[in-house]
């Protein structure tokens, strides 16, 4: 039976207006990172987890709506269109991939339900002091006794640590042979005794990072997915998923706020800076970029609707979304000029008091513009993401 997409726009429209809280709708507008405090994100998941629609990505046997790639490209343009918080990624779109893949029939059990109904709020062990961009260099060690591991060491960079209760993580289990191969992958709860987290605020002044310790930490060896020594391929097979995420609709919108934004300021010379044809080009050629991305997620889409995985697409879509994300952010700036530093955090928290000195645009561009340095680092550098393209799509060595 053909889909009416235009009638499946106008329900998910229709929905989202009677169901999207404004404070919500206010945590989504005014966000400076893909990641919103636990509390909105989990407020919003629990609402679309009523219509079953939290995880559009997720195949129906699991809980998800069954969607064709068409079906989530127009969900998803319709939340960035209404200003809906982001949901966290760790959880939904990176550790469930895998748990389907590769847990066990228990653990599909046990994790699967507490994803939906968001009774589980993740975070990502993967970086360490020393062990960023050469992550086959990390040395948590986990050492196995009985039924459990010890683990010892720390990871760094843990975005959400300090809200999570579920973590997802590499640990080195065993030293001989090549790095990739004395690998384990665990899922650990957050509450283990020997686990302690520390803030790291970024220069946006926002605690999103932390430091986590594991000292004598013990894992039940049930918390494993895969086997053990070959969590590396548990690893690369998240991070397809980590950097095939969805940008064009996102990006879409910003690009989108700050036109309107330069419609309302001035170039100095007593007309708007719309007008400007340089300003004009630029906002043009990253519209053209991101097109092109939209192109190549809906490719890449398609493909994993087919059971197959993003494979070397997603470290193209990890270069081109955060480097287009960047200029946008580059733009934001311009557009603000220096009333775009006037402003502390407190400003731009939900249901704050502090008075900004401009505008709402004004108030997030500085925050969105250092927030945003980080996202061609983080999920593999893009410098690694081109090594890998060079290798799997030219041949090169």
């Amino acid at each position: 039976m053909a889909i009416d997409y235009t009638a499946f726009r106008q329900e998910v429209r229709d929905w989202l207006t009677a169901n999207l809280p404004d404070e919500l709708r206010a945590a989504g507008r005014t966000a400076t990172s893909v990641f919103i405090d636990k509390e909105h994100t989990l407020a919003w998941q629990r609402i679309l987890n009523t219509r079953g629609w939290v995880a559009p990505h997720w195949p129906a046997e699991y809980g998800g709506p069954g969607w064709n790639e068409t079906q989530r490209h127009i969900f998803a343009g319709e939340c960035e269109r209404a200003g809906a918080p982001h949901l966290s990624p760790m959880g939904l779109r990176m550790v469930a991939p895998c748990i389907m893949q590769f847990g066990t029939p228990e653990q599909k059990a046990h994790y699967l339900p507490r994803l939906l109904a968001g009774e589980d709020y993740w975070c990502q062990g993967y970086s360490e002091p020393g062990s960023g961009s050469d992550l086959a260099s990390l040395a948590l060690r986990a050492e196995r006794d009985g039924d459990h591991y010890v683990l010892n060491g720390s990871k760094i960079w843990t975005t959400h640590a300090h809200f999570a209760n579920r973590m997802f993580c590499l640990v080195r289990t065993n030293r001989e042979g090549r790095p990739q191969a004395g690998i384990t992958f665990l899922l650990l709860d957050m509450a283990t005794p020997g686990i302690t987290v520390r803030p790291i605020i970024t220069l946006a002044g926002d605690h999103e990072f932390n430091q986590v310790f594991f000292d004598n930490a013990r894992v039940p060896v049930s918390g494993r997915l895969g086997e053990e020594d070959q969590g590396w391929s548990v690893a690369k097979y998240l991070l397809e998923f980590e950097r095939a995420s969805s940008y064009a609709a996102s990006l879409f919108r910003a690009l989108e706020d700050v036109r309107a934004a330069a419609a309302a300021a001035s170039d100095g010379n007593g007309g708007r800076l719309l007008d400007d044809p340089n300003f004009v080009a630029r906002l043009n050629s990253i519209k053209a970029q991101v097109l092109a991305i939209e192109a190549t997620e809906a490719r890449t889409m398609a493909t994993i609707a087919k059971g197959g995985n993003p494979g070397p697409a997603s470290s193209m879509l990890k270069v081109q979304g955060t480097e287009a994300q960047q200029a946008i952010q580059e733009l934001g700036m311009d557009v603000s000029g220096s009333v775009a530093a006037a402003d502390p955090p407190g400003v731009r928290r939900p249901g704050g008091n502090v008075q900004p000195v401009g505008g709402e645009f004004e108030t997030l561009a500085a925050a969105r513009y250092l927030n945003g340095r980080a996202a061609s680092i983080y999920g593999g550098s893009n410098e690694i993401q081109r090594n890998i393209l060079a290798r799997l799509t030219l041949g090169l060595n």
